[in-house]
């Protein structure tokens, strides 16, 4: 019943994006990165695989704060209040990308992108949903 909390989904969504992160470990060949990169400049493969160690390391740790820091993050004190603010705002900005950014032709007529981009959609929406509500709660 506690997953069902506010708090309860914090848990989940930290659990979640940390789960996320990890994933950026074998993107690349799911993706098929070093096929489709292996034709670009030394410089661009650096970039694209810093990128995403960076962006996996982005979601362990926005992930790891409303898992450790439930409680304070619903304090309804100013730091946590602006964290849940600043958390809102960059999942609701990946959820706009996600419909507004990547193309229908990456994933239309292929089951598994399908799959993805529908699983992704949800994802956001949850997550997104999750620290607007956590940041309606701590602002009062």
């Amino acid at each position: 019943m506690h997953l069902l909390t506010l708090a309860g989904q914090l848990h989940l969504v930290g659990a979640a994006l940390i789960g996320m992160g990890l994933l950026h470990v074998i993107l690349p060949r799911i993706l098929d990165w070093p096929g489709d990169l292996g034709g670009t400049s030394l410089l661009t493969r650096q970039v694209s695989y810093a990128h995403l160690f960076f962006i996996g390391l982005t979601c362990v740790l926005l992930g790891a704060l409303p898992l450790a820091c439930t409680t304070e993050l619903l304090s309804g004190d100013r730091l946590p209040t602006v964290l849940l603010c600043g958390q809102t705002l960059f999942w609701g900005l990946r959820w706009i990308m996600e419909f507004a950014y990547f193309s229908p032709r990456l994933w239309r007529g292929h089951r598994l992108r399908t799959a993805g981009h529908v699983a992704l959609s949800v994802l956001w929406t949850w997550v997104t949903a999750v620290f607007a509500v956590a940041t309606v709660h701590a602002t009062g």
